[in-house]
C-alpha cells in the first residue's frame, strides 16, 4: 500500500470560492511536496480538475511524474458515462491505474441502479487499460448500499474508496462502514477527526484535526483492510479549521500536512515490520 498526498490534503492552499490564496498551490507544487516528503503517489482530486487542462499543462505534469517516478491517481466528480469516459482517457494518457469518483455533482444525484449501469458499460475498458475504478463513500448512501452494488457490478476492477470522515453525513460512523466496505475498498482517504457536544448540549461539532490526533484509528483501519490486500494506497486528506485569513489558514495547513504525512509513514511502516 503506497502513501501519498492530495489535493485534498491542501485544500486551502489551492483554494475554495471565495477564499483563493494569492499564491494559489497548483499541480506542479503538488508533485515538489510528494518528492519533498520522499512519497510516490500523488493524488488530484476535483478540487484540482485535471479535465480542465491544456494540452500544454498535461503534458508538463506527465513529464514531472515520470521524471520522479511518481505514481498519478485521479479525482473527479458526477459520474455521468461521458465524464467516466473523460477520465479514462486521462488515466490513459498519464497512465495512471486508480480513478476515484464521487457519485453526486451539485445538480446530478442519480440513484444506484443507474451508477451501476453506466459503471459495468466501462468495465471492458476499465479492464483493458487496467484501471481501477474507486467508488467513494461521500455523504448520501448508506455503506450497505455501496456494498450491494460492489456485489451488482461483481468485478475486482471496481471498488471502494474509503473515506475515513465523509460517511458521517449518512448517519454512519467509521468502524460501521469499515466493517461493510473492507473488503471492497482499493483507496483509503485518511482524515483525523473529533466530535465535541456543543455547549448548550443540543447537538455536535464535526472538526478536523492532525492526523493522529483525533478519532480516526489508523493502526486498525489498516490492520482491517490488509486482511483483503485490495487497498492500493493510503491517502492523506485534511478538513483544516480556517484562521482569521487565507493567509494563516494556508501556513496552518502546510504544517498540519507536514505532521501528518510523518504520521502516517510511520503508522505504516510499523505495519510492515509486524508483518
Amino acid at each position: 500500500m503506497l502513501t501519498g498526498i492530495s489535493s485534498y490534503t491542501y485544500g486551502w492552499n489551492i483554494g475554495v470560492e471565495k477564499a483563493i490564496p494569492a499564491n494559489a498551490m497548483n499541480e506542479l507544487d503538488l508533485v515538489d511536496y510528494t518528492i519533498d516528503f520522499g512519497l510516490q503517489c500523488l493524488q488530484i482530486g476535483d478540487n484540482l480538475p485535471v479535465h480542465t487542462f491544456n494540452e500544454s499543462r498535461k503534458a508538463d505534469l506527465k513529464q514531472l511524474l515520470i521524471k520522479n517516478q511518481i505514481r498519478l491517481e485521479l479525482g473527479a466528480r458526477r459520474l455521468t458515462a461521458a465524464h467516466l469516459q473523460t477520465y479514462i482517457e486521462l488515466c490513459r494518457f498519464f497512465n495512471a491505474p486508480l480513478l476515484r469518483f464521487v457519485i453526486d455533482g451539485d445538480d446530478y444525484k442519480p440513484d444506484l441502479i443507474e451508477v451501476s449501469a453506466i459503471i459495468k458499460d466501462f468495465l471492458p475498458e476499465l479492464k483493458k487499460y487496467n484501471i481501477t475504478l474507486g467508488i467513494e463513500n461521500h455523504d448520501r448512501f448508506k455503506a450497505k448500499q455501496l456494498a450491494d452494488m460492489m456485489e451488482a457490478i461483481g468485478d475486482d476492477q471496481v471498488g471502494i474508496c474509503l473515506d475515513c470522515v465523509n460517511s458521517i453525513g449518512a448517519g454512519e460512523g467509521l468502524g460501521h462502514v469499515t466493517g461493510i466496505l473492507a473488503s471492497y475498498t482499493v483507496n483509503l482517504h485518511i482524515k483525523d477527526f473529533t466530535i465535541s457536544r456543543l455547549a448548550h448540549k443540543m447537538g455536535f461539532f464535526v472538526m478536523g484535526e492532525i492526523a493522529g490526533t483525533g478519532m480516526t484509528d489508523l493502526p486498525l483501519l489498516l490492520e482491517k483492510l490488509e486482511k483483503y490486500g485490495r487497498c492500493q494506497s493510503a491517502i492523506l486528506e485534511q478538513w483544516v479549521p480556517p484562521e482569521m485569513n487565507i493567509e494563516d489558514t494556508c501556513r496552518k495547513e502546510k504544517h498540519w500536512a507536514a505532521l501528518g504525512v510523518a504520521y502516517v509513514k510511520s503508522v505504516l511502516l510499523k505495519q510492515k515490520q509486524s508483518l
